[in-house]
């Protein structure tokens, strides 16, 4: 463990799915001689793709972390799903992720879940090199790549390199920084690297991109731009320090290429990790809160002397205690510590503290401000709670989570499970915040909701396989809300008279939807008070809101949640004697049931953005299909061979629509899909659900 902190470096791997993550992560591992031999994604040999599941599907589904060392840098590696249904994954990772790699498909550019990926990423301002992988598939095209980069990730790319020949013809690296050429020789394990001469064919384009590279680079500097101006030579050390600085502050994506499944230039990729990427110094937080005070800034420092501050991002289910993955921020965590959890007010012991290697440990003593490291023996803590010193109390900000968008109902097959059942529930919504359950009481079945068919697919293989539970499912269904399309005023009475003291509250509300910019319903719920002279005492407002927000959970239409509400406390009375809390809840509950009949409620459903990759050959037919499922084309272009098409279309029409555009195009045709909004149900189709 290097005591530089200047010389740590916390970073993820991410990208849209099939884009060669898990892939170029192995190659980094083998390269820094953390493993030995390299594990492949497609044949179920990846270190980081552990799980039974992720080495069966070829695919990542949870987020694995690693430690490894390139040149004078330690590295905490955190491998990222790239499937939209563990969003939740990349999510938590990135929260705690001081810089990040992209990966992109040489023959694709920027994907569906690319976007989504870097979006999450600039949520956290977290800085970002870009690494254009496969430059050896057909259709492998780098300046189509780095322009998508540039026009839909409204990012700043900045060519590092230029890739020598493409598609089958890929057989090296030019560097624009030093204008030296890296050849590659494919070998048994892994590719030799040779430095060789620049081709004479790529030595006006490589002066061309170098001088465009510079040019990029000195607008952020003006004693570089005089020497640009001037045509001096800049010192290749100023360059860097400049274009360091620039990345780390989000301005500049530098991109690099190669192909990771044939060993060729994930190396000259670690050397941009260290050059580029940021230390904990550089990304350390300004400020916490005061648990008692939110509106009181804490101020925070990178240094393992001052008072522990950590953030738990995850909790991973295992057979020996449950696993808690923590980023150190301020302090020291030392094993056997009494730790204060500021988000639930409760203390925590730190029995071990474990420095991982996907699922392989290594027990630590202690870990410093800026690690990422696993720990047990903790017992109330969630991911996005805070950890610190019990004399020191601070609070981070958490980490949000998309809601889910489907749901099905499972049961135990014999009662003897019931038990086995609830406690296997429980430990995966300890682990996943986008896993919800809740117990239906008019059909006495639980119902499990998450982000989409696999998720809910792999939690129930982990409660068979993994924690031995034998389950039914029902079909899935999809996550419904409603809404209401009109203003409408209600007044309401709560009024019980039992011997001794009664209950009265009376309210005067309306209700109101509330519409984002672009049309849509909100997902808020809004209430204010607009009492005038005391009608109903100010310590009573709060019950009506709270009456209220309850009776929304289950909506006039068929009891699903009620979003895109705004609610007016008008006017109301109150009785000297009889009134209470409990009475205005109840008023307010009332008036909210009430009001919803009269306010035109209407059914919300999820909408996804999809896109899908086809043959040319079976654009019509995809298209149709599409349409056919209520489905809105929105953009489609030309890609090799292929057609991307962009569209969105209702979760619950894309049931199996796996295989069913498997079946279409022959097996060729692949899609995505993300969550992007809710809308209205057309009313024909909103009969058909609430009478099923």
């Amino acid at each position: 463990m290097s005591d530089d902190l200047r010389n740590l470096r916390n970073i993820g791997i991410m990208a849209h799915i099939d884009a060669g993550k898990t892939t170029v992560t192995e190659r980094v591992l083998f390269y820094t001689g953390r493993t030995y031999k390299i594990g492949e994604t497609h044949d179920g040999t990846a270190v980081m793709d552990y799980m039974e599941d992720e080495q069966a599907r070829g695919i990542t589904i949870t987020s694995a972390a690693t430690k490894c060392k390139w040149k004078n840098c330690d590295m905490n590696l955190i491998d990222t799903p790239g499937h939209v249904d563990f969003t939740a994954e990349v999510e938590r990772s990135l929260r705690v992720l001081d810089g990040a790699v992209a990966c992109f498909d040489a023959s694709e550019g920027v994907q569906a879940q690319s976007e989504t990926v870097w979006r999450q990423g600039r949520k956290y301002g977290v800085p970002c090199l870009c690494f254009i992988n496969k430059m050896d598939k057909t259709g492998a095209d780098y300046l189509m790549s780095v322009e998508s980069i540039a026009e839909k990730l409204d990012a700043n790319p900045i060519m590092m390199q230029l890739p020598i020949g493409a598609e089958d013809n890929f057989r090296g690296i030019i560097d624009l920084m030093t204008m030296e050429a890296t050849f590659y020789q494919e070998q048994k394990q892994g590719a030799k690297a040779v430095a060789g001469e620049i081709p004479e064919e790529l030595k006006d384009v490589a002066e061309i991109m170098r001088h465009d590279m510079i040019e990029k680079i000195v607008e952020h500097c003006e004693e570089l731009m005089e020497l640009f101006l001037e045509d001096k030579e800049i010192p290749v050390e100023k360059l860097k320090a400049v274009l360091r600085r620039e990345v780390v502050e989000g301005n500049l994506n530098p991109v690099f290429f190669g192909s990771a499944l044939k060993d060729k230039g994930v190396r000259l990729l670690l050397d941009g990790i260290v050059d580029y990427l940021p230390s904990p110094l550089d990304r350390q937080l300004s400020s916490g809160m005061d648990p008692k005070d939110e509106e009181t800034e804490i101020p925070l420092e990178c240094d393992p002397s001052k008072p522990l501050v950590a953030l738990a991002f995850k909790v991973a289910h295992d057979k020996h205690g449950d696993l808690y993955f923590i980023r150190i921020y301020q302090g020291t965590l030392v094993s056997g510590t009494r730790l204060l959890n500021s988000t639930r007010d409760s203390k925590e012991n730190v029995t071990r503290i474990f420095e991982m290697h996907a699922n392989d440990r290594q027990i630590l003593k202690e870990a410093k401000a800026g690690d990422i490291v696993a720990c047990v023996g903790l017992k109330d803590t969630l991911t996005g709670d805070t950890l610190c010193d019990t004399k020191h109390p601070v609070l981070l900000d958490a980490i949000s989570f998309p809601e889910p968008v489907i749901s099905m109902s499972i049961e135990p097959k014999t009662s003897a499970e019931r038990a086995k059942l609830g406690e296997a529930l429980g430990s995966l919504r300890r682990e996943d915040p986008t896993f919800v359950t809740r117990y239906d009481e008019e059909t006495g079945q639980t119902i499990i909701s998450g982000m989409g068919e696999l998720h809910l697919d792999i939690l129930q293989n982990r409660i068979v396989r993994d924690m031995k539970v034998d389950v039914r499912v029902g079909t899935p269904k999809v996550a419904y809300k409603e809404c209401i399309t009109k203003k409408v005023e209600q007044e309401s009475r709560f009024v019980r008279q039992t011997g001794g003291r009664g209950q009265f509250g009376h309210v005067i509300i309306t209700v109101e939807p509330i519409l984002n910019s672009d049309g849509n319903v909100s997902n808020d719920i809004e209430f204010e008070s607009k009492i005038v002279g005391g009608s109903i005492p100010r310590e009573y407002w709060n019950s009506v809101e709270k009456g209220c927000r309850t009776a929304l959970t289950s909506g006039a239409l068929a009891g699903y949640p009620v979003v895109g509400v705004r609610i007016e406390l008008l006017d109301g009375s109150f009785h000297a004697v009889d009134s209470s809390e409990m009475a205005f809840e109840q008023a307010g509950a009332m008036a909210i049931r009430e009001a919803m009949l009269k306010a035109s409620p209407k059914l919300l459903e999820p909408v996804m953005k999809l896109q899908v990759v086809v043959p040319e050959t079976n654009f019509g037919v995809v298209q149709g299909s599409l349409i056919s499922k209520r489905g809105l084309v929105t953009n489609t272009r030309v890609s090799g061979q292929m057609r991307v098409i962009d569209a969105k279309a209702p979760l619950s029409e894309l049931f199996g629509y796996t295989s069913e555009l498997r079946g279409s195009t022959q097996g060729r045709g692949s899609f995505s899909m993300e969550p992007l909004d809710y809308e209205q149900v057309p009313e024909a189709v909103a009969k058909k659900i609430l009478h099923s």
